[in-house]
């Protein structure tokens, strides 16, 4: 039986259903107790839980992830709510240095079961500090699995994998989608990690996304179509591990292929995808590879120039019609 819920509330579900299976799960973070979270994703958590499980922090990123990080090596599984990832790069040396080498660094002695989470990504006038795509950077370390995905489903049943995993997880969401809608079932489920979603099949031409971007994707998809353009549509979810084979497949069936990513362009999740795609599947390909990407700029203030920051479905639909030779 499936129900329409918001993000959040997916994400409140898939955490509370781990901290009742497992009383070694707990959350902490900014305001995500008394407050209910800054975006209201621990929303009564605090009550059901307590002050034990639910914690409150000082505005102390590095510190309160270091926390999180010595008690996942002695048993523990945290979940460490980042109010956005803009902030959690105080906490990089705790996340990069500490977190993703606890396994090789022990000679696999200890393990790091925790999940660092909160949004990624531009959220509208906030300024160039606040704007900014961490899902590529933290991809970018070896002992570090990363997760972006807004589809409502998965996303439960992602933070419900990723809380059971014993690797360190970085868990990206977005602040302007936490009001998402989707159906969800009731009841007991996991989403792998590591594994696409195919959104929508199509035969013409492979358009990859991630995360809100999924939205101009999707959007681009129903245009084509009604132009007789059949496109097919890959949601990514997990960032690394990378899905490859679900993309290679594709691209081997409609033989071209466009990736939407909000990260800069340059080093880019767009740019793995793009190598190893014309690595393994060159003698497919009928066009070159397209990326669409958000603007090599840091995130201006301005309405305008926010507005032209990020791929929109117009320049889906264009690259599209490029890549099909189609005017």
């Amino acid at each position: 039986m499936a129900r329409e819920i918001t993000l959040r509330d997916a994400l409140r579900e898939g955490m509370s259903e781990e901290m009742r299976r497992d009383e070694n799960v707990f959350l902490m973070g900014e305001e995500v107790a008394e407050y209910n979270g800054a975006y209201k994703v621990s929303k009564g958590m605090l009550d059901e839980f307590g002050a034990k499980r639910v914690i409150d922090t000082p505005i102390s990123e590095l510190g309160f992830a270091g926390i999180g990080v010595g008690a996942a090596m002695n048993g523990l599984r945290p979940i460490i709510e980042f109010m956005t990832w803009n902030f959690a790069v105080l906490a990089f040396d705790q996340i990069v240095n500490n977190a993703a080498k606890t396994v090789s660094q022990s000679a696999g002695q200890f393990n790091c079961p925790i999940v660092f989470r909160g949004p990624s990504g531009s959220a509208g006038q906030l300024g160039q500090q606040h704007s900014q795509t961490f899902e590529s950077w933290m991809a970018n370390v070896p002992g570090l699995k990363v997760i972006s995905c807004i589809d409502p489903k998965d996303t439960k049943g992602l933070i419900k994998s990723a809380i059971r995993d014993n690797d360190p997880i970085c868990f990206m969401e977005s602040e302007v989608m936490y009001g998402h809608t989707g159906e969800v079932p009731e009841g007991e489920y996991l989403t792998p990690i590591g594994k696409a979603a195919i959104r929508k099949e199509g035969t013409d031409v492979t358009l990859v996304s991630y995360n809100k971007m999924m939205i101009p994707t999707l959007e681009a998809a129903t245009a084509l179509a009604q132009e007789g353009i059949s496109a097919e549509v890959i949601d990514l979810r997990t960032i690394r591990p990378l899905d490859y084979e679900t993309i290679i497949n594709s691209v081997k069936k409609t033989n071209r292929l466009i990736i939407v990513d909000e990260t800069w362009p340059f080093a880019g999740v767009s740019s793995e995808v793009a190598f190893t795609t014309q690595k393994h599947a060159f003698d497919y390909l009928d066009a070159p590879v397209i990326r669409l990407n958000a603007k090599d700029v840091s995130l201006p203030y301005a309405p305008t120039l926010v507005a032209a920051y990020l791929p929109t479905t117009a320049e889906i639909v264009k690259a599209a019609k490029e890549v099909l030779y189609v005017k």
